[in-house]
């Protein structure tokens, strides 16, 4: 990708002699800014000296002092804009600014009090968004922290643990399999250390780091073998290093305009934009229609434009993306509480409209209790030779230490202080093995432990009694797979353990080596069935979320594991099916299969992608650095807070809890955000729509301005007030019974059947004040604004569920803001603030009058509600046995 490496060499500074052309005074912390390729082209004493740090690490004093000086460790991109610039911000949608700069025309004119009234009332409205948007983002913040990528760093000469974002340059950080790279860092030891840095090189394959830089000077970082960057991870081995550069510093952040690609929108995130693009049309075309019927009647023009703009921010649901994030933020802290956290808030969109889970079987099915209970020679009889060999392997491994090593290390301590390790080939999910090269000074030898399949492929002997060495025969290999099969089918999961005698002159190991093996024998290992997982999975399925197994451990074990559990194996694909099976293949066995085996990372992304193809909506939960590539993958990346910091990393939720009941907790929170914020756009898109739609109608035949500029804008502030306690309102259990996606097809229908209803209770409205009220201009305004107030805010109670009204309750809160911004509305124009908005006084038969007409509109909209729903539910019905019919032939 030479487009990356082009962009990786190129950040400022790039130039080998930058260092020393910027030198710093002896002892003087080096400056972030003149840090660039020099910290891999210096001695590492030079280094040290210029941070003003030592191996030890630093004190908490400097640290809390650089902190100060340089700020967090994050990437501009990652970083929050200032309170003040964030709040400023919201008034720079274009309607609000030509509003104030209408209504400061109107203020020169002498009309202050009109000028006073906008000011407050979009002050008010930009507030109300302001604050609740914010407490909700950091009530989601301060969640999203708990679950922080940390890291082990030297303070005051002991390690510890701290988020990255606190590290500054002169800490002295650790580093192990599966890490992130927190900063720029310069490598004070590194053992076996493999790092992939594609994020900023694109080069796919990991890349050996050591201390000892080149003997020629790198003049790119991604040759720098003495360095590891921000956005790498640490794929094998272990390091100690000093940060060199943080945040905006590093190579990433330099780069993370260009390196970091914005994730797709969610299908959720798309119809909220495609909505807002539909309300930006009909508004446009409104207030030009009524701008040109003001001016075709020779109106005043500046009154005219106020209104339409004040018209314009009626009908446009500027509280939309309030109520989006405070509504996910509500779910976010609910799923806290299930121990459940939100990383990213666009995961609740997802997972709301999930109908299929991706999972391991590790931790899921089962305990993840992995012990070591056996370890059997090529006649199944317990070995110690074979223990030796497993423990000598384990023990020396420093890449991906996993489960089934610590259960080695855990079954009985040996002493291994005879043995000194030369050399490994670290383990990967391609070979699914590790070999190290050992010696006790008298013999070399290469100890090889991974997939019973590939090590028996790869052995040629086997050891048999006494340690003699017997060629590996057709006979010979069939009673050990035997063997294998028999542990598989009892449950066991099996590492396979071989060796190869070495000749000293042999001071390395290679892939190459690892042939001609002789086969020691099996560790035999128990991970017992989840007793809650069988009734977490039927919740799930019950919920409309199918359940599919990927696992890298064997059919026999899976299949027992499923058979103890009583989850019946619909259908089977192992990894070896997978690469001969075609895309369309294996899109068309999906709906069959719920178990792949023996899969390894990149056929477990492939399996995802054929799902997404088919237009499902797919989670995956895994916490191993090889499900990191299969979580980025998934719509819904789920990962658990003690997994990898890759895995953690990539997803969007953290399950404080390895258990598959907490994803159906998630499942139900996510639709219900769905729901709620659906409740207010069909509200936006039906009532209020209605009425502003009214509005524009109305200026074709009335003489004056059907409500005053300032009047439109309560009105707005009011309803805007009314919805705030749509986020917190309750959901009937039907309404998540099924995945929930965005429909905006439904909105749009839902919108051109109500709208209308509600502009003819307000044309019968006109037609009342001006008839049978005799209703002069200040009166007509105050009743329509009354009238169109109460319809609007009043709906609410049966806009928001699909039952009848009064069998369903809402939220409290919900229904005291409903209740409150009616009952204003209605007794504003009989309070001493009339005369500020234009208000008159209303008779007492007005208010009768009112009440019939409202009442009657509710029933009329429930009747319709009803009607258009089953409508739906008929031609869905219909739809979906067509769609199943065709599934069948």
């Amino acid at each position: 990708m030479q487009g990356s490496n082009a962009s990786f060499a190129s950040f400022p500074g790039g130039h080998p002699s930058t260092l020393e052309q910027t030198a710093q005074p002896k002892g003087t912390p080096l400056s972030q800014g003149t840090i660039h390729d020099g910290i891999w082209n210096r001695p590492i004493t030079a280094i040290l000296e210029s941070l003003g740090s030592t191996a030890a690490g630093l004190g908490r004093a400097e640290v809390e002092a650089r902190q100060r000086r340089y700020g967090l460790n994050q990437p501009l991109a990652h970083r929050r804009r200032p309170l003040w610039l964030q709040f400023l911000a919201r008034f720079l949608n274009p309607l609000v600014l030509i509003l104030l700069f209408a209504s400061g025309l109107s203020a020169a004119t002498g009309n202050v009090t009109s000028f006073v009234i906008v000011i407050v009332m979009v002050v008010l409205s930009v507030t109300l968004d302001f604050a609740q948007e914010m407490r909700a983002e950091n009530a989601v913040e301060a969640l999203r922290r708990t679950v922080a990528v940390r890291v082990q760093v030297r303070r005051d000469g002991v390690e510890v643990s701290e988020p990255v974002d606190q590290l500054v340059p002169g800490d002295v950080v650790r580093l192990a399999a599966g890490d992130l790279v927190p900063a720029d860092c310069r490598l004070l030891e590194a053992r076996n250390l493999f790092v992939n840095q594609a994020m900023l090189t694109g080069e796919p394959y990991p890349t050996e780091k050591r201390v000892d830089p080149p003997a020629v000077p790198a003049q790119d970082p991604g040759e720098a073998v003495d360095t590891v960057f921000m956005g790498t991870s640490v794929i094998s081995g272990s390091a100690v290093a000093v940060v060199c550069r943080t945040g905006d510093a590093t190579a990433f952040g330099q780069l993370s305009g260009s390196l970091q690609a914005t994730p797709p929108p969610t299908a959720f995130e798309l119809g909220i934009r495609q909505f807002g693009f539909l309300i930006l049309r009909l508004t446009v075309f409104l207030v030009l229609f009524v701008l040109a019927v003001n001016v075709l009647f020779h109106r005043p023009w500046l009154e005219s434009l106020m209104f339409a703009l004040a018209l314009a921010v009626g009908l446009t649901p500027e509280l939309l993306p309030m109520i989006v994030t405070v509504t996910l933020a509500r779910g976010a802290t609910r799923l806290a509480q299930r121990r459940v956290i939100v990383k990213r808030l666009a995961a609740m969109h997802n997972i709301g409209a999930m109908d299929v889970l991706c999972t391991d079987k590790t931790g899921t099915l089962t305990e993840a209790t992995i012990r070591m209970v056996r370890h059997l020679d090529f006649r199944g009889e317990e070995s110690e030779r074979v223990f030796r060999l497993a423990y000598l392997n384990s023990h020396f491994e420093s890449g991906i230490k996993s489960p089934l090593d610590e259960a080695i290390i855990a079954f009985r301590r040996l002493d291994v202080t005879g043995w000194q390790k030369i050399d490994e080939v670290p383990f990967d999910f391609e070979r699914r093995r590790v070999s190290v090269l050992v010696t006790d000074g008298a013999e070399r030898r290469l100890v090889v432990k991974g997939a019973p399949e590939d090590v028996l492929r790869l052995s040629t002997h086997y050891e048999a009694e006494g340690g003699v060495e017997r060629p590996l025969d057709p006979a010979a290999r069939a009673e050990l797979d035997a063997l294998f099969q028999k542990l598989g089918e009892d449950g066991f999961r099996v590492l396979a353990i071989a060796s190869k005698a070495m000749g000293p002159e042999h001071v390395s190991a290679a892939l190459g080596d690892e042939s001609e093996l002789a086969f020691a024998g099996y560790a035999v290992f128990l991970d017992p069935p989840k007793a809650s997982a069988l009734a977490a999975i039927h919740a799930l399925t019950g919920a409309g979320v199918a359940v599919r197994i990927l696992t890298g451990d064997n059919e026999r074990v899976t299949r027992h594991v499923c058979a103890e559990l009583g989850l019946t194996v619909t259908g089977l694909i192992t990894g070896d099916d997978l690469r001969a099976m075609s895309e369309e293949a294996l899109r068309a066995r999906l709906a069959k299969v719920n178990v792949f085996c023996r899969v390894t990372p990149q056929q477990k992304e492939r399996v995802l992608m054929a799902y997404k193809r088919s237009g499902r909506v797919v989670g995956f939960l895994g916490d191993g650095i090889n499900d990191a590539s299969a979580i980025h993958a998934a719509d819904v990346g789920i990962s658990v807070d003690s997994a990898a910091d890759v895995a953690k990393e990539a997803a969007g939720l953290i399950l404080l809890d390895h258990d598959l009941s907490v994803v159906h907790d998630a499942v139900m929170e996510g639709r219900r955000t769905v729901q709620n914020v659906t409740k207010y756009i069909l509200m936006g898109s039906s009532s209020n729509f209605g009425n502003m739609f009214s509005m524009a109608g109305a200026s074709l035949f009335l003489p004056f301005l059907p409500m005053l500029p300032t009047q439109v804008l309560l009105n707005n502030l009011l309803y805007d007030m009314s919805e705030a306690g749509v986020p917190l309102d309750n959901v009937e259990a039907e309404a998540l019974a099924k995945p929930v996606r965005w429909d905006l097809r439904l909105i749009q229908r839902f919108m051109l059947v109500l709208g209308p209803v509600s502009s003819l209770f307000d044309f019968l409205t006109f037609y009342a004040l001006l008839h049978l009220f005799d209703a002069d201009e200040a009166l007509f305004q105050t009743g329509w604004f009354v009238e169109s107030l109460a319809t609007q805010v009043l709906v609410i109670f049966v806009i928001r569920t699909r039952r009848s009204p009064w069998l369903s309750r809402p939220n409290p809160v919900l229904a005291g803001l409903t209740l409150g911004a009616a009952a204003t509305g209605a007794l504003l124009p009989l309070t001493p603030l009339a005369s500020f908005f234009g208000f008159v006084a209303l008779p007492v038969s007005f208010y009768l009058a009112l009440a019939a007409a409202v009442a009657a509109y509710l029933v009329l909209v429930e009747i319709i509600k009803r009607v258009f729903f089953r409508h739906l539910a008929v031609r869905h019905g219909v739809r979906g046995q067509a769609m199943r019919g065709a599934r069948r032939s």
